[in-house]
This record gives structure tokens, C-alpha cells and sequence, in this order.
């Protein structure tokens, strides 16, 4: 259940049409095809192997499952990864 808090924030966003990633600090994910992933609002990176990348985020993470997977750019709240993505999954 959202706590009363995330409500009022996320009534504001509506309410004075923000986007609801900036408001709510929810990650904004953008996909290219099966090629690359562009991750902005993340909290760092807890796993990495060319076939699984693991993404914190400020609720959970995010799984990335695919072949050759590499991190071609890292910002502090910005990640790109390329390779073959086969799936992508919130983890709770």
C-alpha cells in the first residue's frame, strides 16, 4: 500500500502536470529494439556479467538477461547498455 507521502507526491504531479519520474524519483527506461537500454535515475549497479546486469534502483532493481551485454556509458544517474536484451524485469 502507498504510504501518504507518495500519494500527495503523486497527486502534485497531476495536478501540475510534472512529469511523475522527476516527482516520484521513479527510473525512466528508454529501449532501442533488442539492442540498448538507456537507464537515467538509477542508484548504482549491484551485478555485472556479459549475461546478466543487475540495475539498483531506488525501489527494487532492475534485471537486464541477454548475450554480450556491456555498460558503454555510466553517469551518476545515467546508464547505457548495449548487447542482445532478451528480457528486463523489476525486481521487488
Amino acid at each position: 500500500m502507498k504510504n501518504k507521502n507518495m500519494e500527495i507526491r503523486e497527486s502534485l504531479a497531476e495536478l501540475l502536470e510534472l512529469p511523475k519520474d522527476i516527482i516520484l524519483d521513479l527510473p525512466r527506461i528508454t529501449m532501442l529494439g533488442n539492442l540498448q537500454l538507456y537507464i537515467e535515475n538509477h542508484k548504482g549497479i549491484i551485478e555485472y556479467t556479459k549475461v546478466r546486469i543487475r540495475i539498483k534502483l531506488r525501489e527494487g532493481a532492475l534485471r537486464v538477461i541477454g548475450k554480450d551485454l556491456t555498460i558503454k556509458n555510466i553517469m551518476e544517474e545515467e546508464i547505457v547498455v548495449c548487447g542482445e536484451l532478451h528480457s528486463i524485469e523489476f525486481i521487488k
